[in-house]
């Protein structure tokens, strides 16, 4: 169903509903004023514009406006009201109860009685009026969703992924250090942040980019969890600090909210368009995990993963979120925090080199290397960009020892796919394609996957949410089907990782239109590898 209150609203939103799908207008608002700046030449309602629809003219604001009239309302806020009046409309149509959404209206509005009884007249009015004038002929019926049992609330991505860090910093027994710099769309992490005092958390504001990320490295030298959180201008600006904390080897959450770039690019649209960036975005040989949350609620435990990994490794990590999932909402059930692993920081207490403290020697399962908080007697040690000796840490010019030390790096960051679970497949018996994404595309890709099995298509999908280092069976998965899909909001990051770490045929399917997938484009682009 699409509620069209102008006719610009008609014209922004009618390629996303489907053939054969219902159009309820507001008629009032298609005078020759309104088409004319929506671009309309003629009225949709009355040529061919809307063939193939159902379509149904309400005179909204007239409607409005009458039941208000003996509110006393401004005509102005009586016009206002016909939003009300529709979804009055649309809860008769799908059969919702109406007290909360009275509730909601009194409640958001009770600073201001007259606007909220206008509101709720409104509201009543939508309803009554497709109630009584039988302009449908039937209502439906929207089945509860098929839940867990618990307590849910609804979230958006920004504020579940905040929880998620305060939780890890519990997890941990750490204070809760985010050096940040505001920027759209990651703001929201710092506000919430900001206001979670009483946990243990602190929240810096720095000047720049550059200040936010080397508050967050020093908080991590002095044994905090430390977070930075920005989007794409700040990444390229963090890059060099990044490399910092991946000399330093000290436990770093760097989380970037995904925006339309280049440069200022579309501070408010979605993409996935950084996650080159987030694996090669350093000079050097620099390897940094990257972890990418699916939807708004997982942003939540993908905040708790990256700071496990962060201090059980002694590495900066990358968690990747975007625009949709940081202002995108759902259902998110309250976790039972008990059933979460703690996250042993095992802080350096003593010498471990006879009497003297080696900053560089070694775990020999992680490869992780001590972390000792400053000012611990007998523990002090150098740190800085200048590479250093092996297990000894002092400052070492030495080819020889660059060379084991970069592959020591580089190990300790592959070592991690040991301790990150397979990717899981969603199968279907004989299925020929995988449609296989990361990030914001989960939704969607699910979505089309489900249309594809009802129209008895055979198709298995898969999630990656540990794009680097990936899952240990990922060949194995991907090698299991005829076709590999990777559907991706930018110009093909993922399929090109794939194609060289596999070598496997994967197929592109990349949009750049700072907009989610539509699932009728991922159902058509498998249809079509599927040569239907």
């Amino acid at each position: 169903v699409l509620v069209a209150m102008n006719p610009a609203a008609l014209k922004a939103n009618l390629g996303d509903l489907v053939a054969g799908g219902t159009i309820i207008v507001n008629e009032d608002a298609f005078d020759e004023r309104n088409l004319h700046k929506a671009g309309y030449d003629s009225n949709p309602l009355e040529d061919d514009t809307l063939n193939g629809y159902q379509v149904f003219k309400v005179p909204m604001t007239t409607i409005t406006v009458e039941a208000v009239a003996d509110l006393g309302v401004k005509p102005r806020i009586a016009e206002r009201s016909k939003n009300f009046f529709a979804l009055g409309l649309v809860s008769w149509l799908y059969t919702r109860p109406v007290e909360p959404t009275l509730e909601w209206i009194t409640e958001t509005f009770k600073g201001r009685p007259t606007v909220a009884d206008a509101n709720v007249a409104a509201f009543k009015a939508g309803y009554y009026f497709a109630e009584s004038q039988e302009l449908f002929d039937h209502q439906y019926q929207v089945a509860p969703a098929a839940l867990e049992p618990g307590t849910y609330r609804s979230i958006t991505g920004n504020p579940a992924l905040a929880y998620g860090l305060v939780a890890a910093a519990k997890l941990s027994g750490l204070t809760l250090f985010l050096g940040s710099y505001p920027i759209t769309p990651a703001s929201e992490i710092l506000e919430q942040l900001s206001a979670l005092k009483r946990f243990d958390v602190i929240a810096f504001q720095a000047e720049d980019e550059i200040a936010g990320i080397g508050s967050a490295i020093g908080a991590a030298f002095a044994g905090m969890l430390a977070v930075t959180t920005t989007s794409g201008p700040g990444m390229d600006l963090k890059s060099e600090a990044v490399g910092l904390a991946v000399s330093l080897e000290l436990p770093l959450v760097i989380v970037d909210v995904q925006r339309g770039g280049p440069s200022t690019g579309l501070p408010t649209k979605t993409e996935q368009s950084d996650l080159f960036q987030a694996m090669y975005g350093r000079h050097g040989e620099s390897p940094v995990p990257v972890i990418a949350a699916k939807s708004p609620s997982d942003c939540f435990d993908a905040a708790i993963e990256a700071a496990r990994i962060a201090v059980k490794y002694r590495t900066p990590v990358y968690l990747l979120s975007d625009s949709y999932l940081a202002n995108g909402s759902e259902p998110w059930r309250l976790p039972d925090m008990d059933s979460y692993e703690p996250i042993e920081p095992g802080f350096a207490t003593e010498p471990n080199h006879g009497d003297e403290y080696w900053p560089y020697l070694r775990n020999s399962e992680t490869l992780a290397r001590p972390w000792a908080i400053p000012g611990t007697e007998g523990l002090t040690h150098r740190i800085g960009g200048l590479e250093k000796e092996v297990d000894r840490g002092t400052v070492s010019y030495s080819a020889e020892n660059h060379e084991a030390m970069t592959r020591i790096r580089q190990a300790k960051v592959d070592g991690i796919v040991r301790d990150i679970p397979p990717l899981e497949v969603d199968d279907e018996q004989g299925a020929e394609l995988l449609i296989i994404g990361w990030g914001s595309t989960y939704g969607s890709i699910a979505a089309a996957v489900r249309r594809l099995r009802l129209a008895g298509h055979k198709v298995a999908r898969a999630h990656l949410r540990h794009i680097y280092p990936l899952p240990a069976n990922t060949g194995e998965v991907l090698r299991a089907y005829r076709h590999v899909l990777v559907p991706e909001l930018n110009l093909g990051q993922l399929v090109r990782i794939l194609r060289a770490e596999y070598l496997v045929d994967a197929i592109p399917l990349n949009k750049v239109w700072t907009l989610p997938f539509r699932v009728s484009q991922i159902e058509e682009k498998a249809l079509e590898v599927l040569g239907q």
